[in-house]
Order: structure tokens, then sequence, then C-alpha cells
């Protein structure tokens, strides 16, 4: 057991060493590590050595200094690689990309946050960074918002209190509320929308990819520059192509569509069927009218 919990340790310690490189750290001395995640001098450095030879961290010849090595990145493509998501979405968002120009992305929920598993950018919409992999917060974009979409008002508010709701700029979503009555314009229209709420200058229309029970499993996005994506003048135009490229990865999922209400009962006639008759929705005898519920029939009335 103690070898057990000092092997647990051991891969703990080495996640906690990995971790640092992905909070906005791209290369690291010996001594950033140790003060970040409060290990021993003498413990990281073995680690580091050991990460190193491993290849999830390379040591800089000139500077001395560490970051990511090449194993994360071959662990990160085979796990998007073998993401159902992914494979439906891949080819189209980046079709979706190159034709209008903008950024295409896909995402799904992680815990408390949307997690990228793929983005494209286009010429008028080019970005420095690569998304894939990115965590943002759910209330303050497009995406998070058609993520949101599946969870139950009272599941939205255990997931992320009130205080859980910072705002980014002034045009960012910081209450349940507000959070509501936007996520009810969502479900009517099919597809949501964001204005500079995670940042300045930028603007998307994102809608949710269903899988085959129904559920939203993850969410499109079409975004870029709020001068190019203009949605004063493209909002039609880009949430049509968001709702078609979302359709389209749902039913590559599975997704057959709404499910059928039940069909009406039916009036039946004096002398019913037996047990069960008709469409029955429950266990029971029938009641001659075919919703199988197990009430009792009206008895027949004379005629005169």
């Amino acid at each position: 057991m103690a070898s057990d919990q000092g092997n647990n340790q051991s891969v703990e310690r080495a996640v906690a060493v990995l971790a640092v490189f992905q909070n906005g750290h791209p290369e690291l001395r010996v001594s950033d590590v140790v003060r970040i995640t409060g290990l021993g001098t003498s413990t990281t450095s073995r680690l580091l050595a050991t990460l190193e030879s491993l290849d999830y961290v390379e040591r800089d010849a000139v500077s001395g200094l560490y970051r990511l090595g090449t194993a994360p990145i071959t662990l990160g493509g085979v796990a998007v690689n073998h993401h159902p998501v992914h494979r439906e979405a891949r080819q189209l968002a980046q079709e979706l990309a190159a034709r209008l120009g903008l950024g295409a992305n896909v995402a799904i929920r992680h815990g408390t946050a949307l997690f990228y598993l793929l983005n494209f950018e286009g010429r008028l919409a080019p970005r420095s960074t690569v998304l894939t992999g990115q965590r943002k917060p759910l209330h303050a974009t497009g995406l998070g918002k058609c993520l949101l979409l599946g969870l139950a008002p009272q599941r939205r508010r255990e997931l992320l209190p009130e205080d859980a709701l910072p705002g980014y700029t002034q045009a960012t979503l910081t209450s349940h509320a507000a959070l509501d009555a936007e996520l009810e314009a969502v479900a009517r229209r099919g597809y949501a929308t964001e204005v500079e709420e995670l940042a300045h200058g930028r603007s998307c229309v994102a809608a949710p990819i269903r899988d085959r029970s129904g559920d939203i499993v993850a969410a499109i996005s079409i975004s870029g520059p709020l001068s190019t994506v203009a949605l004063d003048r493209r909002e039609e135009e880009l949430s049509r192509a968001a709702v078609e490229a979302a359709d389209s990865v749902s039913v590559g999922l599975g997704y057959v569509g709404p499910r059928a209400a039940p069909p009406p009962a039916r009036t039946g006639d004096a002398r019913g069927h037996g047990p069960g008759a008709g469409p029955g929705n429950g266990p029971g005898p029938g009641n001659g009218n075919g919703n199988g519920q197990g009430h009792p029939r009206e008895p027949e009335r004379s005629r005169p």
C-alpha cells in the first residue's frame, strides 16, 4: 500500500510539473517550476530530468530553460483524432473557414469550461496561436452558451455559482437571470451570438451539436474580428452556415431529429380491443382508446 501511495504521489508531482507549462509559461527555469509547484529543488530537478528523457519536456542547450517537448503533442493528436466529434467535424470546419474566410471552431464542455477540440482560421481572421486544447469560460462565449443550453437552469447554477460568472468586458453576462434570458433566446432561434463578451474586437455565432440521444455534446462557431463578422449585416448568413454545419455534424453522430410527439389518444369503439390496445405508452390493461394507461373503460350507454 505504501508503495502504491508513493507511486501515485510521483505521478501527481510529474503532472503538476507539466501543468506549469500550460498556464502561459512557455519556457521556465528550474527555480520557476519550484516556485510555482511548491516542490523541493532536488525533487523538481529529478522530475524534469525524467520528463526530458521521455520527451515530455526539453531543455534549451544555450539558455537552460525548459519547455514542453514533443510527447505531449503526440498524445494530444491521438486524443483528438479519436474523439467522435473531432472526426465528424474536422473536414467540415476546415471547409467552412476556407469558404467564409473566418474562424471555424468546435468545442465540448469540460467541467466548468469549454474545451476547444479544433479550430481553423480563414484569411480574414488570422490568429497567432492555436485554440485547440485551450479552455474558455462558458458564460462569456457563443460556444459556451450553446453548451449550457443542454443543462437545466438549476444544474447551471450548481455548475457555475453567481460568483463564478466574472465579467471580461462590459458586455459579459454576469448573472444567471441575464444568462437564462439569453439562453431562452438561443433556444428559440437555434443559435447563439457573442459580441465582445470575452474580448474586445471579437464576435461569433455558434450552434449546438447533438448526438444520437439528442443531447447537446458540442458546439461549432464562426468567429473573427468584429468588423469582419459584422453581425449587424451578416447574422442571417452566418447563423445559417453555423446551424447547417452543426446539423451535418449531428447527423454524423447519429442524430435523427427531435423525438416525435406521441400520437393523440384514439377514441376507440365501444367494444375495445383487449389489453394494451393501440400504441400503448405504459403497462396495464388497455381501455379501448389505445393509450394503454390502465384506466377503466366507461360502460357503454344503452341505445334508445
